[in-house]
């Protein structure tokens, strides 16, 4: 049922592109205790951001980012984007956060345009700053070289940025946004 109106959502033009909130199923299992400095993510975010690229026109986007875990050492990562404008859709990408040693943090992205993201970095407070290690694409995938991400959180607010190296160009500005917590994590 795509075209369903999610419960109490209001008149959203994405409403009836996506069937919901793209958050993982609330558990009844506690937090593994790797992912206590990493609970600050935790719950669904949204907010609107936007970007550019010297290969595209800049533009605007309503996003939404989901954390969830279900008791094991990592946090699921859901993200879909939508026109600002129009409502159509623009992205979504999925995958795993998680903790490496004390304030390293691993960040596994499979992105349906064809390129899977592995990136690694630091967490300092409640802010991650990550850089691809590997991105491998697809033979029909844009062909993308490097990505580096931002997540900062303030409170109930969510600032990220997205750099990219892609079609022969070196680490660009791309995305930004800024995002409230839409709900808080399952207790």
């Amino acid at each position: 049922m795509l075209h369903r109106r999610r419960p109490g959502a209001t008149a959203d033009p994405a409403a009836t592109i996506y069937p919901g909130p793209v958050t993982v199923p609330p558990v009844d299992v506690p937090l593994h205790p790797a992912l206590r400095d990493l609970a600050f993510l935790l719950g669904r975010w949204e907010g609107e951001g936007e970007g550019g690229y010297p290969t595209v026109q800049p533009f605007r986007y309503r996003e939404e980012l989901c954390f969830g875990h279900d008791g094991r050492p990592f946090l699921h990562y859901r993200q879909r984007s939508w026109s600002a404008e129009d409502g159509r859709p623009m992205h979504v990408e999925a995958g795993y956060l998680r903790p490496g040693q004390p304030g390293a943090v691993e960040l596994v992205v499979a992105h349906p345009s064809g390129v899977v993201e592995l990136s690694e970095g630091r967490r300092t407070g409640t802010e991650l700053e990550l850089r691809s290690r590997a991105v491998a694409c697809a033979s029909t995938a844009k062909d993308v070289s490097a990505i580096a991400r931002r997540l900062s959180v303030e409170g109930d607010r969510l600032r990220t940025t997205l750099d990219m190296a892609a079609v022969g160009l070196p680490d660009t500005p791309h995305l930004r946004s800024t995002l409230h917590r839409a709900a808080p994590a399952p207790a």
